[in-house]
């Protein structure tokens, strides 16, 4: 009888934020070994299903690196990164979108709907979803010049139309979406997911932007992990080296989520099992949590 007391218990801990967050919109970046390990898989669906059935509306943006690293290994093409990342030109901006889109997108969306959610699979192109110019990387060197680099059909988000995200919301579907973007003249770019899934949240004005890595969150100068961290502490552990240069965009990308308008901002461990739903609904979380002051 305890042990089902228990099961009460942890549903009544929920209960606030369920009330709290009901109607709200939480954009989720899903990648990391979330997307490669099957029990972390088949739990990031679960959570993203009992989000909607209990009133939120979660929208799904995808990553793929390792995929489409072994694909283009595959196919014999070779890959370039500058400053972290990937030199796109026409051949590779063709597998980068065959995998993401067809491949990686429907395995989610497949996923999702095994466990009873009602997933669609979109990417920028959709309804002029995510609009995209060519990105321009100025590297600067020591005591040189800074230089421009042509790291091809790269993207940098200009727009976010949310109408076709707010009409599957209100249909009860769920949007899963690859960072893919469709410039002005029809050209395709390959976009950062953790770009595309803060901007998308500023667009939807979003409750939260919730961040999956392989890490437990950002840690403090002792090594010890900060389960909340304020913008200006932030940018202070950046300052001082203290955050890794890897979770340095991610960071950033709470940073200005923040400053759009987003409610609170999540950077948590994927490799837990349910941790969107522990971040969410309990008072412990499973990462760091960016919040504005």
């Amino acid at each position: 009888m305890e042990r089902f007391i228990g099961k009460a218990e942890t549903l009544m801990e929920a209960l606030p934020y369920i009330r709290r967050f009901y109607g709200k919109t939480f954009v989720v970046k899903y990648g990391g070994n979330a997307m490669v390990d099957e029990e972390l898989k088949d739990s990031f669906a679960q959570d993203i299903v009992l989000l909607k059935y209990v009133g939120v509306n979660p929208v799904v943006v995808h990553g793929g690196g390792p995929q489409i690293n072994e694909m283009l290994q595959r196919m014999g093409t070779p890959t370039q990164f500058v400053r972290g990342m990937r030199v796109t030109d026409a051949e590779t901006m063709d597998i980068v979108e065959m995998v993401l889109v067809g491949k990686i997108n429907k395995e989610i969306v497949n996923l999702i709907n095994q466990h009873g959610g009602m997933a669609v699979g979109l990417c920028g192109k959709d309804g002029g979803l995510i609009r995209a110019r060519k990105m321009m990387m100025t590297i600067k060197n020591n005591g040189q010049e800074p230089e421009t680099v042509d790291i091809g059909m790269v993207g940098e988000i200009t727009g976010i139309n949310p109408m076709v995200i707010n009409s599957l919301d209100d249909n009860k579907f769920i949007p899963v979406i690859a960072p893919i973007g469709v410039g002005d003249r029809g050209e395709t770019y390959n976009i950062n997911a953790d770009l595309v899934a803060g901007q998308l949240a500023e667009a939807l004005g979003a409750e939260k932007l919730i961040l999956l890595t392989d890490v437990a969150g950002v840690k403090d100068k002792k090594g010890e992990l900060l389960s909340t961290l304020k913008i200006n502490q932030a940018r202070k552990l950046i300052q001082d080296g203290v955050v890794g240069e890897g979770m340095i965009p991610k960071v950033e990308c709470c940073i200005d989520a923040l400053k759009g308008g987003v409610g609170k901002t999540h950077i948590i461990d994927g490799r837990v099992k349910h941790a969107v739903l522990l971040e969410a609904f309990t008072k412990e979380g499973v990462g760091t949590e960016v919040v504005q002051k």
